[in-house]
């Protein structure tokens, strides 16, 4: 058990630069609070204490802003950052060494009692405000881009973002390479993509009109045919 407590510690200190010492992240970080709450709710849901075990889980979002059901699986050196907001709906599995940041919901779009929630590979990060609805599969090593929101399965590696989500990129599913794609700033913005596109064949429309408009001025100014010949 010690063991665990240490590293996500450790895994506190890894994901978050502004952690100083042990005593500011055992007393100031209540992503890690909700996380040991929610290992302690979980144990007494599995084995049959359902009440105590959604008392539990209560008073962890009274305590932290953070909604985690009892019967969420969460994998090792899971990090919610900040996590004010944070929702993590009852069938939803979360993989080892993911990081999610503040407002992300883990939500469902059925009312019928199977898995509804969705299940999130290893090394995944889910950007701030992040919405993922449904019975689908985030794949290792993705990223979904602050604010999108998601509801198709996500292959390993890849970057999602907008409304609704879409694939931008595809990446190695490095521990590194995500580090490096932390900057949700920096990710791609495929809507913006496109108007830039349209904006730019725009403009080579507009000035091929005007050769031909300048042309035509020219023709009809004498510089053509006389007409009635």
């Amino acid at each position: 058990m010690f063991r665990r407590l240490r590293e996500d510690i450790e895994t506190v200190f890894r994901d978050d630069p502004a952690a100083r010492s042990v005593l500011e992240v055992l007393f100031c970080y209540p992503g890690l609070h909700a996380i040991w709450m929610h290992r302690i709710a979980h144990w007494l849901w599995n084995h049959g204490f359902k009440f105590l075990a959604r008392f539990l889980s209560h008073i962890n979002r009274f305590l932290t802003g953070i909604e985690i059901h009892p019967g969420a699986k969460l994998g090792r050196r899971v990090f919610i950052d900040h996590g004010m907001g944070v929702v993590i709906g009852e069938t939803a599995e979360v993989g080892d060494d993911v990081l999610i940041y503040q407002g992300v919901v883990l939500g469902g779009t059925s009312k019928e009692k199977t898995k509804r929630h969705p299940t999130v590979k290893d090394r995944v990060v889910i950007g701030a405000g992040a919405i993922v609805l449904g019975n689908i599969t985030i794949g290792e090593g993705a990223k979904i881009g602050s604010g999108s929101v998601v509801i198709k399965d996500v292959p390993p590696g890849a970057t999602v973002v907008g409304v609704p989500g879409r694939i931008v990129q595809e990446i190695r599913s490095s521990r590194k390479q995500i580090e490096i794609d932390l900057e949700h700033g920096r990710l791609p913005d495929p809507i913006a993509d496109v108007i830039r596109v349209l904006m730019k064949e725009q403009n080579r429309l507009e000035k091929r009109i005007e050769e031909l408009e300048h042309r035509l001025t020219k023709y009809e100014g004498g510089s053509g045919p006389e007409r009635g010949d």
